[in-house]
């Protein structure tokens, strides 16, 4: 739970770099609570609230995204990626499911700063 916490709480941080466990697990919990909050909407007979969280997580689910394509040592601007049908979303998924690049221009790994030491 920590890591869809962490990603709220840099809400609109587009700079530096996220492993692949705080994407994931984002859009994992996101998915998680976006389901819930939809059977709650169906359970009353409004589609308010789906929209409302929607809204709520588009920029951090973005954000984190480009922090996740920074981490693969890619311009967040490959995001736009999803704007071409079934291709797009494909080359986007592997990209985001590759493991975390050597220290790049976008910053130090984060992998390497919690990793534990070698004795």
């Amino acid at each position: 739970m920590h890591w869809y916490v962490d990603v709220l709480k840099k809400y609109a941080v587009f700079n530096g770099r996220a492993r692949r466990a705080e994407y994931w697990m984002f859009t994992l919990i996101s998915l998680i609570v976006s389901l819930v909050i939809f059977g709650i909407d169906m359970a009353l007979g409004i589609w308010v609230l789906e929209a409302v969280y929607s809204l709520a997580v588009l920029i951090p689910g973005i954000a984190v995204s480009v922090r996740r394509l920074h981490d693969t040592d890619r311009s967040g601007w490959w995001l736009l990626l999803f704007l071409i049908p079934l291709i797009g979303m494909i080359i986007l998924i592997v990209w985001l499911a590759q493991d975390s690049k050597p220290a790049n221009r976008y910053g130090p790994s984060p992998k390497a700063a919690t990793a534990a030491p070698a004795w």
